[in-house]
């Protein structure tokens, strides 16, 4: 049975070049050292630029990354640096994934050097602390993963229970504790994987990296949350508090109303931010589609200022202007006050009087915008539309 990670559900936001190099430069040295066959290059090989864990020289931590035994051991360490890379070089920029990828190599050299005598090659340990740090910013995201036993075929898995049951715990601690850890640098593999996790979480929580609402700090702030807020209530105190309070009475959930109001949550986390996602890569239906999802489970959300006119916008240049509608009002609910808030207001107001027949929306829009514009051409179209419209309602028009 062969499991193959393929691709993940992540969208590079920015073009992984040194994801590419990286590749690259393995694939180059592969057919310059290996594929050539040239007698003084294997010696070279072997000689200077493999490490040797019982005397090791500097350069040796950095060039045993680019080096591979046979093409199946080149193949099967590219395609997770291709999988998995590709994400996590557009979150880091190009530099910072260079410099994450052979400090991750160098780590697992050291651990690999703690407990063994041996010559050391691959790319591995560089590749499992990517793999790791992949794991930390994007935990909740899925693999589709390539099935091969008397059949072919693929399937998703969440990628916490991919890396971390069976690529790390299966793999590389029960694995070779049943069968003897043969030629493969197990403790290598280990090193990278700690030190990507450890080194992920760590620029994250220094904010050297982008935060957003799906990585595995923010998975574990809500879970400290919400253990917080069960401990709390967990006295008899703070439930009589919660029940019988001066304000209102509190209903205690069920535990599996509790768990469902989680799922809920994480579900709207989750679909915030694949429609920032989307709209970062120019994908608009389709953060659409899924802020449709959204305000399904939450008719009161509203996003990022910026995002949540594009898809207002989106519904209006597809003629659903009852959702367009409905969109903008979220955003002046949320964002008052700003030019681009006075600019919506009027356009709202066009959108009830011109389009959905709604004058009495309208003219609220309307009159609140005519007293935003000082002055100038945007005033003027707020006025007729206002006079327009309260002529229609029936009501009497004065001049000023």
């Amino acid at each position: 049975m062969i499991l193959l990670p393929i691709r993940t559900e992540m969208v590079a936001r920015r073009t992984p070049l040194a994801n590419y190099a990286i590749i690259a430069a393995n694939c180059l040295a592969y057919a310059i050292l290996d594929v050539s066959r040239v007698a003084s290059l294997a010696v070279f090989k072997d000689r200077y630029l493999t490490l040797h864990a019982d005397w090791p020289a500097l350069h040796q931590f950095f060039t045993y990354q680019f080096l591979h035994a046979d093409a199946m051991h080149l193949g099967g360490n590219m395609l997770f640096l291709w999988v998995f890379g590709q994400s996590v070089n557009a979150k880091l920029g190009n530099w910072a994934y260079l410099m994450f990828y052979l400090a991750g190599g160098v780590v697992a050299a050291v651990a690999f050097v703690i407990g063994s005598p041996h010559p050391l090659l691959g790319a591995s340990g560089a590749i499992a602390s990517i793999t790791t740090a992949y794991l930390v910013l994007f935990p909740r995201s899925r693999v589709t993963v390539l099935f091969i036993m008397f059949f072919i075929t693929s399937f998703e898995v969440p990628a916490m229970i991919l890396i971390g049951v069976k690529v790390i715990l299966w793999d590389n601690v029960i694995s070779p504790g049943l069968s003897g850890p043969g030629n493969v640098a197990f403790s290598a593999h280990l090193g990278g994987y700690a030190f990507g996790f450890v080194a992920a979480a760590l620029m994250l929580l220094l904010k050297a990296i982008p935060r957003d609402q799906f990585d595995m700090l923010a998975l574990a702030d809500r879970w400290n949350r919400r253990r917080a807020f069960q401990s709390a209530m967990s006295s008899p105190e703070a439930q009589r508090r919660a029940e019988f309070g001066t304000v209102a009475r509190a209903v205690p959930l069920s535990p599996e109303a509790e768990k469902a109001e989680n799922e809920r949550l994480d579900r709207i986390t989750d679909l915030r931010t694949r429609i920032g996602e989307r709209l970062e890569n120019g994908e608009v239906p389709a953060a659409a589609k899924l802020y449709e999802e959204l305000i399904a489970i939450d008719p009161n959300q509203c996003l990022p200022a910026r995002q949540q006119v594009v898809i207002a916008r989106a519904f209006y240049a597809a003629g659903r202007l009852p959702q367009a509608a409905a969109s903008f009002e979220r955003f002046l609910r949320s964002y008052r006050t700003g030019l681009e808030s006075d600019e919506i207001r009027l356009l709202l107001g066009i959108i009830y009087a011109r389009d959905l027949q709604q004058y009495e929306s309208a003219e609220k829009h309307l009159a609140e915008a005519l007293q935003r514009f000082a002055e100038g051409s945007r005033r003027e179209q707020c006025a007729e539309w206002l006079t327009t419209v309260r002529r229609t309602l029936g009501k009497t028009v004065t001049d000023g």
